[in-house]
């Protein structure tokens, strides 16, 4: 009976194991966040800041959809949300099985109590509020890039440009490096609400 219940229970881990379900990758850090199983980080809650600065309900975001973030990002779940559709719909689709397809987001900004683009005397950024989060590059799974700075007007042009363009909408503001100087090496999303449509630069 011993060896008939062993038997049984090998053949129902291996039952489990093959069924078609897609892996769960990249799931660093304590847990799901924001109430959506597709956010992977830690809740944080209230950070304060000086003055203006500051989050409510902040989260220290570790992956999304199973991609992993180079840094954890320190954001709300607004912003989190918005971050996880373009990821969905625009990232995944259009780096498709380039490289082996898409494994990281390089992070090189997310909150920071400080002014538009370091400037003195200019309004409060976005990150101020956890509404924003800088994206440098795609890291695919064979260990290549697709890096904003030399890819954007090179081998990566019309998938990073597809990128750019499908952010537009998920977040309320997208710059990139035709916006300006500031933003020739990474992507700016932001959330904020006081614009009545995207702003796509």
């Amino acid at each position: 009976m011993k060896v008939l219940t062993a038997v049984l229970g090998i053949a129902l881990v291996l039952s489990a194991c093959s069924r078609d379900e897609p892996e769960t990758v990249a799931q660093v850090g304590p847990g799901n966040v924001c109430g959506d199983p597709a956010l992977f980080g830690e809740t944080i809650g209230t950070v304060e800041g000086a003055g203006a600065c500051g989050v409510e309900g902040a989260v220290r975001l570790t992956s999304v959809s199973g991609v992993t973030l180079s840094t954890p990002a320190t954001i709300n779940c607004s912003t989190a949300m918005a971050l996880k559709t373009w990821v969905e719909d625009g990232v995944r689709p259009t780096v498709g099985d380039t490289g082996g397809g898409v494994e990281s987001l390089r992070v090189v900004a997310h909150y920071a109590c400080r002014s538009r683009n370091n400037q003195s005397g200019a309004r409060l950024s976005e990150h101020s509020f956890g509404n924003a989060i800088d994206i440098a590059g795609i890291g695919l799974a064979d260990g290549s890039e697709m890096t904003v700075l030399t890819g954007w007007n090179g081998q990566y042009a019309t998938q990073l440009r597809q990128m750019w363009q499908a952010a537009c909408g998920p977040f309320g503001t997208v710059l990139g490096p035709e916006a300006d100087r500031h933003h020739r090496d990474h992507f700016h999303f932001d959330t904020a609400d006081y614009r009545s449509g995207s702003y796509c630069r």
